[in-house]
């Protein structure tokens, strides 16, 4: 099994994350190409009638218009911000560097979403465990990210590694705590003139998991 050393798991800022997020930041961390691609992806994986997870969300899930949900539930930091989210049907807050069972039954979830916040998981050993358990043996677990971050925020374990290497410890946690199957989605559209460096969109990744 993968653990994290307590080097690993150092942020810069060790303030608690519900102080960090206790105001609500009604913006869009990740680029509208991002989000198209990440809407993109859900559809493409999602069943219809499902049971989605959105864990670390905020106040927009990116769910995809054309499909039907049987339930949507929401967690995060925020409550304001989960307020706001129309693709909620309820939400809990929590805080995962402090506590890491999450409050939900056996193999109740078919799909779970982690977007832009696997960075800052102190302990994603156990968020893995967790997640493999409230899965169903059919269900998948999609985690997406960029290249940005709150960085005092992320531990050293993120902070300190590149881009693909991010990806390599992702897949490494995963298959370590209750996960067989990964698969990564990446697309990318930079310009090779740096007079035109403005037109870089956000890296784009989003790893694909199952039980099975």
């Amino acid at each position: 099994m993968k653990i994290l050393t307590p080097y690993q798991r150092e942020k810069i800022d060790e303030t608690d994350d519900l102080q960090f997020y206790k105001n609500p930041r009604f913006i869009y961390h990740l680029d509208s190409n991002f989000r198209k691609q990440l809407t993109k992806v859900y559809s493409q994986e999602f069943t219809e009638n499902s049971t989605i997870l959105d864990l670390m969300s905020s106040w927009d899930s990116y769910l995809p218009l054309d499909k039907k949900y049987k339930r949507v539930i929401g967690h995060g930091l925020n409550e304001e911000e989960l307020k706001r989210n129309k693709s909620l049907e309820t939400f809990w807050i929590q805080n995962f560097n402090k506590e890491q069972k999450i409050p939900l039954e056996d193999k109740s979830i078919d799909y779970c979403l982690i977007v832009a916040g696997w960075q800052y998981l102190q302990y994603p050993e156990s968020i893995a465990l967790e997640i493999s358990r409230i899965l169903n043996d059919k269900g998948k677990l999609l985690i997406s990210f960029s290249n940005r971050a709150f960085w005092t925020k992320s531990p050293n374990i993120w902070l300190n590694s590149s881009e693909e290497d991010r990806i390599n410890y992702v897949i490494e946690i995963l298959t370590s705590n209750g996960f067989k199957n990964t698969k990564v989605e990446r697309k990318f559209l930079l310009s090779n003139n740096s007079f035109l460096s403005f037109l870089n969109k956000d890296p784009f990744y989003c790893i694909i998991a199952s039980k099975e």
